[in-house]
């Protein structure tokens, strides 16, 4: 997360992005979704899949992470209670878009994405490593 955050990512992992979810704002809903939809605590990820060779959108409960099924994790939203619960009480919805308007670091996905791409070959090198 970033103060200033939010917006949309940098042209590699955007390129990446709509390639694997088909545009921007349908990678977005998938995210909301999963995050409105998942039940009790736990964490919603953008994951880069080592063996699809694609990026993917997966939820995990309590500290389970993605790590575990061999996937790269790129951005992650928390989503126990302890995470929005003293800003939003039970208003999940207005923290998720808080997250996605407001603060999340597209820099630092960025940045995730140039290292997962070190271990999966995606085809031509998309995102400079700085």
């Amino acid at each position: 997360m970033q103060p200033g955050g939010g917006d949309r990512p940098n042209l590699g992992l955007l390129e990446q992005i709509e390639n694997d979810f088909g545009s921007f704002a349908n990678f977005r809903e998938t995210f909301v979704e999963a995050a409105l939809s998942l039940f009790g605590s736990g964490w919603v990820w953008l994951v880069l899949k080592r063996q699809e060779k694609r990026l993917a959108v997966v939820k995990t409960s309590n500290s389970i992470n993605p790590i575990v099924w061999d996937d790269i994790p790129i951005l992650n939203l928390d989503m126990w209670e302890h995470a929005y619960y003293l800003d939003y009480k039970n208003d999940k919805a207005r923290y998720i878009s808080t997250f996605m308007n407001h603060l999340v670091s597209w820099n630092a996905a960025t940045i995730r994405m140039a290292r997962a791409e070190a271990f999966v070959n995606l085809g031509e090198p998309k995102i400079p490593i700085a």
